[in-house]
């Protein structure tokens, strides 16, 4: 996928309240940025931000965090949030490798990754966000009731993320290879952007809840 690169981005993101500039600093505490006691979720590679934005809306009472390492993509997760502003929604700019780091044990109970990029080359293969190698830092960081949901039209993808589960200690919860045919899964489901491009086309969407 190309991104279009937006001139000052990045410049707009280091000025936006809505975005944690040093998300370091708050590992172990994020309560207290939020100022209260609600569970946390994230959303690794939250894109414009539309499934995030509507999850918050539609929960008050859950902190939600978007991360998102293309600034271009994350500016429009912004001009999302100065349109409609919500108090339990904030952005980190990273890379999903140093989540362990921004992170504590346990701290966050539920971990979403919507149509995340394939790296279809088999030599990245430890860079999809389903690979063992990330299941391995997700593990250290969702508390042990914790559950990851998975959503994807990209069928090689799924079947790399289910062959990936035994390997790194994760049992399927709920699957399904056709979100939008199966009723009991859809109930609330909310689609991001390219979720309603892909569907539109007839492209079924596969989705596995998963926990250890």
């Amino acid at each position: 996928m190309r991104l279009r690169n937006i001139t000052g981005s990045r410049e707009r993101i280091a000025q936006s309240s809505y975005v944690v500039q040093e998300p370091h600093k708050w590992r172990g505490r994020w309560r207290e940025l939020f100022q209260n006691r609600n569970a946390i979720r994230i959303e690794i590679g939250m894109g414009k931000g539309k499934f995030l934005h509507t999850l918050a809306a539609e929960n008050p009472d859950i902190n939600y965090i978007g991360i998102e390492k293309y600034s271009s993509v994350l500016l429009r997760a912004i001009q999302k949030m100065e349109e409609e502003e919500l108090p339990n929604l904030r952005f980190i700019r990273m890379d999903a490798e140093e989540l362990t780091e921004v992170f504590g044990e346990g701290e966050v109970d539920r971990i979403y990754l919507n149509f995340s990029d394939p790296w279809p080359k088999d030599r990245h293969a430890k860079r999809r966000l389903p690979s063992r190698q990330f299941l391995e830092r997700y593990d250290k960081v969702l508390k042990p009731e914790g559950r990851l949901e998975f959503k994807t039209d990209n069928r090689a993808l799924f079947d790399f993320a289910m062959d990936e589960l035994p390997e790194a200690g994760w049992k399927a919860e709920a699957v399904t290879y056709d979100l939008h045919h199966e009723n009991e899964m859809l109930s609330g489901n909310i689609m991001t952007e390219y979720e309603e491009k892909f569907s539109a086309i007839g492209n079924p969407i596969c989705k596995y809840i998963i926990y250890r």
